[in-house]
């Protein structure tokens, strides 16, 4: 299970964006990549469409490539740097039933994630 999740505020640790941050736009576990928002952007040649209507128009875009999990550093709330990831569980009373939830902690300052 990774400790990054879609939509955190992550920051690149190490490679050619090292130091940006960015969203967390889509987590891919079987090859446990991130796609971070403004990070890891290449250019990727496109043929146009073939409707009639011209949806899809050809050319050069620039797109957001998958970087390795192991590249970003989740941003702590509080300090605003990169932290490691813990757990704590937590007894959490729904419809009348105790259940135990495991939270997400920055190891940083301590704060939930």
């Amino acid at each position: 299970m990774a400790k990054i999740k879609k939509g955190d505020l992550v920051v690149v640790i190490s490679g050619r964006d090292k130091g940006q941050q960015g969203r967390v736009l889509e987590v891919l576990p079987e090859t446990q990549r991130v796609v971070v928002e403004g990070v890891q952007r290449v250019q990727k040649h496109v043929k146009a469409g073939q409707s009639a209507r011209g949806t899809r128009t050809g050319g050069i875009e620039t797109v957001e490539a998958p970087i390795h999990i192991s590249n970003v550093m989740l941003v702590d709330p509080e300090t605003k740097k990169g932290t490691r990831v813990g757990y704590r569980t937590e007894q959490v009373e729904r419809d009348g039933r105790t259940r135990t939830v495991r939270v997400r902690v920055a190891k940083r300052s301590g704060k939930d994630i």
